[in-house]
């Protein structure tokens, strides 16, 4: 496998395609993924499950694939009884299950690996990461992400991704904790209409990020369809970076039930728009699958 070129300058080229949702297309594959730990608690169990994962959406037209680290904190394997040395190990595996299918993927275009931070809420498992504002400082939460985001990064990925953010005192504390790694990052919020999901105005939001020279792309992501749509656009004026955007199916997670309800309406046709609007990593994020990743891609690469 060639080394890719760096994702920043690919970005500068044209648009980059996105895998889907890691969790459904390891349920589809049959695995529980009832678990707090959600898709991270196969990286002990079964990391060759999650290499399998990546490679259905490299060989179904992605670029990029974002690790399955996005629930794996040492806070979260501690209370399944994994120590701190062994949850760093699992944590660097997930950067290696992804370059693993990168090699084994009978493509010849360039391949990424982007290793997913999650929010805090995440590591919680009560849904709040749709919510936000958790009563901590961003001090505080500087604090729970810089040692995995070290981990993470020494594993050598090609970017962070800072992903599902709620609120802006998190993302903060996730810009802060970035400083020194000498990693570049996405940084993408979760969004209702014209705001976060902890309430604040995304235009303050996105802006955040304008200032950052070490992240290389700003967007939305685990949001409907629908709400893209608007901060697409919204991203590109304010902050002048490529947009990164990768929304669910359009579906609605019960946090309670630990289920989704609705339909479906994402469509691999809206990605023309939000690439008109200045997207230039372009995926699906919960309940997209490796089938819609495909029809995506297949828009994207079409003169």
């Amino acid at each position: 496998m060639r080394t890719p070129p760096a994702l920043a300058e690919a970005l500068a080229d044209g648009t980059v395609v996105l895998d889907g949702g890691m969790s459904n297309q390891l349920a589809s594959a049959g695995h529980d993924l009832s678990d707090e730990l959600w898709s991270a608690r196969l990286l002990a169990e079964d990391p060759e499950a999650v290499t399998a994962a990546h490679l259905a959406y490299f060989e179904a037209g992605a670029d990029v694939a974002i690790t399955a680290s996005y629930q794996a904190t040492f806070e979260g394997f501690a209370r399944r009884g994994t120590g701190r040395e062994e949850a760093a190990g699992l944590l660097a595996l997930s950067v290696e299950c992804a370059r693993t299918a990168a090699r084994r993927a009978r493509v010849t275009r360039p391949l990424w690996v982007a290793a997913s931070v999650g929010p805090y809420g995440a590591m919680l498992a009560d849904g709040s990461e749709y919510r936000g504002r958790y009563g901590l400082s961003v001090a505080e939460l500087e604090r729970f992400h810089r040692p995995r985001m070290e981990v993470l990064a020494g594993a050598a990925p090609d970017v962070l991704a800072l992903e599902t953010i709620p609120d802006t005192d998190e993302a903060e504390a996730l810009l802060r904790a970035l400083r020194g790694l000498y990693v570049p990052a996405w940084l993408s919020y979760s969004a209702t209409g014209d705001r976060t999901r902890a309430g604040q105005p995304l235009e303050e939001a996105f802006a955040l990020a304008a200032r950052a020279d070490e992240v290389i792309a700003v967007g939305v992501n685990c949001c409907t369809p629908e709400d893209a749509d608007h901060a697409v656009a919204l991203a590109a004026r304010v902050t002048g970076k490529p947009v990164v955007v990768y929304p669910n199916s359009g579906e609605t997670w019960d946090a309670g039930a630990r289920a989704w309800t609705g339909r479906s309406t994402f469509s691999a046709g809206q990605v023309k728009g939000w690439r008109a609007s200045g997207a230039r990593l372009i995926g699906g994020c919960c309940r997209v699958g490796p089938e819609t990743i495909a029809s995506v891609a297949s828009v994207l690469r079409t003169p």
